[in-house]
């Protein structure tokens, strides 16, 4: 193709925010899995369904699991758990809101407690 320079992702300096299919684009590191997600989320308990089902970010399962009963030890409530969860999420967002926009977004001038 004329005037067509491909690109490879492999390319990109690390820490710089890419595109995965319906991943989105962030800084998170993708990897690949060999664990079945759709029966790992299928095995959470409904509040943690609910709230990954609401998740911005593309969470494991394992992962929130692992969070939340690490929380949910720690606060002896799942409530508090939940809301570390959010918190978490909240401060991931944010240093990719401000990697990828800069500090002039929304999200940033909103939400200064992260």
């Amino acid at each position: 193709m004329r005037g067509h320079t491909p690109t490879s992702t492999r390319a990109q300096k690390p820490g710089r925010a890419q595109m995965f299919g319906n991943g989105g684009t962030t800084s998170l590191k993708r990897r690949r899995r060999n664990e079945d997600p759709m029966r790992e989320f299928d095995g959470l308990p409904a509040e943690l369904r609910t709230w990954l089902s609401k998740a911005v970010l593309p969470w494991r399962p394992r992962s929130v699991l692992n969070r939340f009963s690490r929380e949910l030890i720690r606060t002896g409530c799942s409530e508090a758990a939940l809301a570390e969860l959010d918190r978490i999420e909240r401060r991931l967002v944010a240093r990719d809101v401000h990697q990828l926009w800069g500090a002039d977004h929304p999200y940033i001038k909103t939400d200064q407690r992260l």
